[in-house]
């Protein structure tokens, strides 16, 4: 039996940027779910706020050269890769000089969201999915970390409905507690639109609050996991509604392993419901 692939993306990986709930479980979630025996890739945002010498980025002339149009505008995609050497693991990062050049990750020096972040999440997701096609790796499983990766299941669904490269890839977003007050620019559902997507697969982020960013996640996704004791009511509410396949918040110690089970119930075709 063939190895089920798994590709992790994620707004935040320690040890690239500091530890908070998503950085920590980025970086030991895909090394456990690898010892599982599952093949993995991680992807992550290269934020100008890491140190590319430190962390020995460097770029991957193969597979950078893209080009992803944004809002209409062309915006060249350039990937660069780093390991840690303690996890022998490999990640790559999205890098354009318009999105990421900044000193910065998500808000400015005073503490205030970008206001490209929308756009920053677009490219980031769409780079990810047009990296692994020129790879020539397909995931069976792509599992979202954080909110600037909360538009990937409606891409995949959506955007990349009719290629084959994702014809049998299912989607798993992770909710946590990690957000933000206010909103995305209120432009996003009319950027997401312009790629092609229709406007009824949009209505969640017409107002783009933290919430309705991994609502339209939750809708879109195969599974959902609670990565976060607590929070998303409403979200988890729906997702029973639905009848998706959903797993609570399992604790540090379990994690993995819950994790790795349920993708294999996903991969099954089985309904993966965990009763609190």
């Amino acid at each position: 039996m063939n190895k089920a692939k798994v590709l992790h993306v994620s707004q935040e990986i320690i040890p690239f940027l500091p530890e908070t709930g998503i950085s920590k479980t980025s970086r030991f979630l895909p090394q456990g779910i690898h010892e599982k025996g599952k093949e993995i890739r991680v992807f992550m945002p290269r934020y100008g706020k890491i140190n590319e010498r430190r962390h020995q980025l460097h770029e991957v002339i193969r597979l950078s050269g893209m080009n992803l149009i944004i809002n209409d505008t062309d915006h060249p995609l350039i990937i660069k890769v780093a390991s840690i050497p303690s996890a022998r693991m490999q990640v790559y990062f999205i890098d354009n000089e318009e999105y990421f050049k900044r000193k910065a990750v998500l808000r400015d020096d005073k503490g205030e969201l970008f206001q490209d972040n929308d756009e920053r999440s677009i490219f980031f997701i769409r780079g990810v999915l047009e990296t692994v096609k020129k790879l020539g790796w397909t995931p069976d499983i792509i599992h979202c970390h954080g909110w600037m990766s909360a538009l990937m299941p409606l891409y995949v669904k959506e955007y990349y409905k009719n290629d084959d490269h994702f014809a049998d890839t299912k989607v798993v977003y992770s909710l946590y507690d990690e957000g933000f007050d206010g909103g995305l620019n209120p432009e996003l559902a009319k950027k997401v639109t312009m790629d092609g997507i229709d406007s009824s697969h949009v209505k969640a982020i017409e107002d783009p609050t933290f919430e309705n960013m991994n609502m339209i996640a939750a809708q879109h996704a195969d599974g959902v996991i609670m990565s976060a004791p607590e929070g998303h009511s409403s979200i988890i509410n729906a997702v029973n509604e639905a009848n998706k396949s959903f797993l609570p918040y399992s604790g540090e110690d379990a994690f993995v392993g819950d994790i790795s089970n349920f993708y294999d119930a996903i991969l099954e075709g089985k309904s993966a419901l965990v009763e609190e």
